[in-house]
């Protein structure tokens, strides 16, 4: 298969790339920015606010399939007044512009997006076909326009949510947590934001999976081993760069507390509570769960630099 991928600077659309590669597939990247380096492939600076853009570069290329990886992710930025608009040009506009495309030359389209379309309240999990919109912010509601942008226009689509990613290539939760202990003995993490992380390079294996096939639809996709905080998720992290042999990051170097989010005080974009997703449409429709968490933080530390 020939497969476009968008946003080949972040840190899934990497993973989706080197996913293809080892496959057989022909992958062709693109991203706004003039050359990524990073990735060893076929590769189309395109800008998804262009419409016209995105149309000669799409039906040039013939793709049999596309994977939109491309998206603004800094949640807290999308709250100032004067990006407000970048960030529904590129999540929403940039979205349908391509469903547009994929639409006309009859080619499935996958759209990466996220828990934050839903209000983020109660304790159950969210279903894949949960209808009950309620973003809670300016990158939620831009993300959710872009999943109806793509379900409103396209029969054959994939629409996959994801939450607390981490990838190599790029910045996330975990390195900022290991680089903020460097400097800093005491840390305090929300522990009431519920949720489970997902491992782009895990991640990208499924996606490949998904689009080799037709079976259509919104789906959930984290990595599996249970449900936690923030808290939780830290000191996953720094307990697994102890057994590496970091021992600065070890409980008597490092101490970490636990925080309600009012406590540790108002970010500009409010955030979801309940992150929790149900992947269990996965297994009902033949594809493998991604691995545990738990096991993708050890084999994330052991393959970036800290």
């Amino acid at each position: 298969m020939k497969i476009l991928v968008t946003g080949v600077g972040g840190q899934l659309g990497f993973d989706v790339m080197n996913e293809l590669a080892k496959r057989g597939h022909e992958g062709i990247g693109s991203d706004i920015l003039a050359e990524v380096t990073s990735i060893d492939a076929p590769y189309v600076q395109m800008d998804i606010t262009d419409g016209d853009a995105v149309s000669k570069n799409i039906k040039e290329i013939k793709p049999d399939a596309v994977i939109h990886c491309a998206a603004w992710t800094a949640v807290d930025a999308a709250e100032d007044e004067d990006k407000q608009e970048k960030v529904f040009a590129i999540n929403s506009t940039g979205t349908e512009n391509i469903a547009k495309v994929c639409k006309e030359i009859d080619v499935p389209m996958m759209y990466i997006s996220t828990d934050y379309v839903f209000d983020g309240q109660g304790e159950k999990p969210w279903e894949p076909d949960c209808k009950d919109y309620k973003p809670l912010n300016v990158y939620g509601s831009s993300k959710l326009k872009g999943e109806l942008a793509v379900s409103g226009i396209l029969d054959k689509y994939f629409i996959v949510r994801i939450a607390w990613v981490f990838g190599k290539n790029g910045s996330n939760f975990i390195k900022t947590m290991l680089n903020v202990a460097k400097t800093h003995d005491k840390l305090t993490v929300v522990n009431d934001q519920i949720g489970t992380p997902t491992y782009t390079f895990d991640l990208a294996r499924l996606l490949v999976d998904m689009i080799e096939t037709d079976k259509y639809g919104y789906y959930h996709a984290t990595n599996e081993g249970g449900y936690i905080s923030w808290y939780d998720f830290t000191k996953e992290i720094f307990r697994q760069a102890v057994k590496l042999g970091r021992t600065e990051y070890s409980e008597e170097k490092v101490q970490v507390s636990p925080v309600t989010t009012a406590e540790y005080g108002v970010s500009k974009a409010a955030r979801p509570f309940n992150s929790r997703l149900d992947k269990s449409k996965l297994v009902k429709n033949g594809f493998k769960p991604l691995p545990t968490w738990q096991d993708a933080v050890e084999r994330y530390l052991k393959e970036i630099e800290f």
